[in-house]
């Protein structure tokens, strides 16, 4: 749905389980109609599609898509963004770093994404630009101890990138509607922050794709690159940034200075605690620490030390021993909380990073597109679980509510 200053605010539907397509559109009209009604009933209303493999093949079969449509515009919903980050299950499985796979270096990747491609220029309304998220090229830890492997991927993922803003410049030659591919830097991701977006970019993408594209759309490198540049933006998200201490008007300054676009906006906080000093009280915090430390899901841990030298974990469970030696006074996990939770029993939240960015927007309008992406819902703590809907409907109403905080 719109809110101020012409963005398009939705949630990804990541949350609800299920990888096929009668899945997934289950849940869509299990859902998105009774949030509409609370929260736009007169009002067009945006939906944030996440399709796993299987869904976005079933979709482009038989009658799915024209149906899918035809639904959406009876209700008057639309798809202008689409989750293409997680290839397979997501729910009621062990995830872990299996969310990397396959990775931009493979083809099933690639093909993936076509497809989104092509659902997405199906659905996207007139008037609005559409985009896909995927994932930060691969995983670094696989490759910690091969470079060459690295250099690889890094080249590999550049061509395949390149061929997707391919298929994206003759959607929009041919149709109008404009297309970019939003890559989602995270804590371990082959491309993690934004020193190693821009090196990414300046020193892969654009001259090994744009050498790659240029050939295929006949036209110089120059023009390739200012395709690859128009095509492939950021996805940024805020728990993934304030779990790297980056701050959004740096990050943002040093995107537009190296022409990098935000092409989606992720709204999700980050649990946060301050360290205390005794040690006894720093066992105590452990203990309270090890329910978030589950097995579905990879979260990352940062400490910072009031030098402001990090310690990185590849997972919580990993950081929790260390935890009660470091010299560490804050840390952050890669855990997405509900966004209208601050405070939590000895927790907090980095929801200030939110709160930053949606008044960055004020000023400057980097992005049209906001989308609330808290998918933890059945692993969090049972105290902190709420009815879904209601859930899902106070995360917008937050959003909203801190917009008008900005405002005024």
């Amino acid at each position: 749905m719109k809110i101020d200053n012409n963005l398009h605010l939705t949630y990804c539907t990541n949350i609800h389980p299920g990888e096929g397509w009668n899945q997934v559109f289950a849940n869509l009209q299990q859902y998105i109609p009774a949030l509409k009604q609370r929260l736009a009933p007169e009002k067009p209303f945006g939906i944030g599609l996440r399709l796993a493999d299987v869904a976005a093949r079933e979709l482009l079969v038989e009658n799915n898509l024209i149906e899918l449509r035809s639904w959406l515009r009876d209700r008057n919903l639309y798809v202008f963004t689409l989750n293409g980050f997680p290839y397979g299950g997501f729910h009621h499985q062990v995830v872990k770093d299996r969310v990397y796979a396959p990775d931009w270096s493979m083809l099933e990747r690639l093909n993936y994404t076509l497809r989104l491609t092509r659902i997405l220029a199906e659905l996207l309304p007139d008037g609005i630009d559409g985009g896909i998220s995927t994932l930060p090229l691969s995983y670094k830890p696989w490759f910690e101890e091969n470079s060459t492997t690295r250099a690889f991927v890094y080249r590999i993922a550049s061509i395949h990138i390149a061929q997707v803003v391919a298929e994206m410049v003759r959607v929009r030659a041919e149709t109008g509607k404009l297309l970019h591919l939003d890559l989602e830097p995270e804590p371990d991701g082959l491309v993690e922050n934004s020193a190693e977006v821009i090196n990414y970019f300046q020193t892969q993408l654009l001259p090994v794709g744009g050498r790659y594209l240029a050939k295929q759309l006949g036209t110089s490198l120059a023009a390739a690159e200012t395709h690859l540049l128009e095509h492939v933006r950021i996805c940024y998200d805020t728990c993934h940034f304030a779990v790297e201490y980056e701050e959004p008007a740096t990050v943002f300054q040093r995107f537009r200075a190296a022409g990098i676009q935000i092409g989606k906006i992720q709204l999700s906080s980050a649990l946060q605690l301050i360290v205390p000093e005794p040690a006894a009280q720093r066992r105590q915090v452990v203990e309270k620490l090890r329910p978030f430390a589950e097995s579905t899901y990879l979260h990352q841990a940062i400490a910072r030390d009031r030098n402001g030298k990090l310690y990185r974990y590849s997972d919580l469970v990993t950081a929790l021993p260390d935890l009660e030696q470091i010299p560490a006074c804050e840390l952050r996990i890669h855990f997405h909380v509900p966004i209208f939770i601050r405070d939590y029993q000895f927790l907090q939240s980095t929801q200030d990073h939110i709160k930053t960015v949606l008044e960055l927007l004020q000023r400057d309008r980097i992005c049209s597109c906001l989308e609330i992406e808290t998918y933890t819902w059945d692993v969090l703590p049972e105290d902190m679980k709420l009815d879904l809907v209601s859930s899902i409907q106070r995360e917008y109403e937050s959003v909203v509510s801190y917009q008008l905080t900005v405002i005024s």
